[in-house]
């Protein structure tokens, strides 16, 4: 069992993606390619830590040699993040990619065209329903009728203005070392953390090749750097402050809620009461008009007998002179 500083940890994630062995090593097991030449970009380290999240980006321009030796000049754009991100953030930086003007080649692109981008995304958290470890989101060329398009492709047009994209699922690696890959991606098992320090991941060597000792030997040199060591207690300290403002935040969207149901229920009610006075109103002045036309019907019929407005006034008990504003509104 070997000690190896947790790469989740944007400290220990940028001391091992400094060293060209490591990170052409990382590279090549996510695209199933040899990264042969590799290089960071200018501002090549975003650190972000803001309200809900801590988003760590590095950019690299790479040729990459497929299994039929066929060469290809890409940017990777490298993101690891262990919260919950905004897909808006990554989709900004990666607009921000397709903007650079940087990553346009001068030398034979008469046309101008952009770099190929290969997004990478390596999460502490899961996506949705899908629980694979690694997710592969791949582009195909298609006609009308989805059939695929082997002529032509790739296209330098289509290719700079599309991209390809790697997911990682930390918590779904789980010990897993069925490939290459996965046996490369257990240095960010989280299920190997130390209790008692998880800066900190206890990692089984047994059976490891020479690529995955080369990012294991570049991790125990990380957890022995003083230096590392307080910066992983940093990052600590900001995302116990996120918590405690998330928590604040959550606690008060709860409170908001509570009350808007509670206003709302108070609305629910009031409309109610006011539904109900609305039918006794209708229900008054329908016996209004029913009292009204039973009063002119006797009234007629008393009439009708001979009687004057003041007899008829006497038997129905009203006032003489309703009595007789009413024969006259007959009339």
């Amino acid at each position: 069992m070997t000690i190896i500083a947790n790469p989740i940890y944007d400290s220990v994630f940028k001391f091992l993606m400094e060293d060209e062995r490591a990170a052409k090593v990382l590279l090549s097991a996510l695209l199933k390619k040899e990264v042969r030449e590799l290089k960071m970009c200018r501002n090549e380290y975003t650190n972000l830590q803001q309200a809900r999240i801590s988003l760590f980006r590095i950019d690299f321009s790479a040729k990459l040699v497929d299994a039929t030796g066929k060469e290809e000049l890409v940017l990777i754009e490298l993101q690891k993040t262990w919260l919950a991100t905004e897909t808006l953030r990554f989709r900004q930086y990666l607009g921000a990619q397709y903007l650079n003007k940087e990553n346009v080649p001068e030398s034979d692109n008469p046309k101008g065209f952009g770099l190929p981008i290969i997004s990478i995304y390596i999460l502490g958290h899961k996506v949705g329903d899908l629980q694979h470890p690694v997710v592969y989101v791949r582009r195909h060329y298609l006609d009308y009728d989805d059939q695929q398009i082997e002529a032509g492709v790739p296209d330098p047009f289509i290719e700079s203005l599309t991209h390809d994209s790697v997911i990682v699922q930390i918590p779904y690696l789980k010990n897993r070392a069925r490939n290459h890959l996965e046996r490369i991606l257990s240095v960010f098992d989280q299920d190997y953390r130390i209790a008692a320090d998880e800066h900190l991941l206890n990692i089984n060597e047994e059976g490891m090749g020479v690529d995955e000792r080369l990012l294991v030997n570049r991790l125990v040199m990380a957890a022995a750097s003083p230096e590392i060591r307080r910066d992983m207690q940093v990052e600590d300290e900001i995302l116990s402050e996120i918590e405690t403002r998330d928590t604040t935040i959550m606690l008060k969207d709860k409170e908001i809620e509570q009350k808007s149901q509670e206003i709302e229920q108070k609305s629910q009610e009031i409309e109610q009461k006011s539904q109900e006075i609305e039918q006794k109103s209708q229900e008054i002045e329908q016996k209004s008009q029913e009292i009204e036309q039973l009063l002119h019907s006797s009234i007629n019929n008393l009439s009708a007998r001979g009687m004057s407005a003041s007899e008829i006034a006497c038997i129905l008990g009203k006032p003489e002179e309703l009595i007789i504003q009413l024969m006259e509104d007959k009339r």
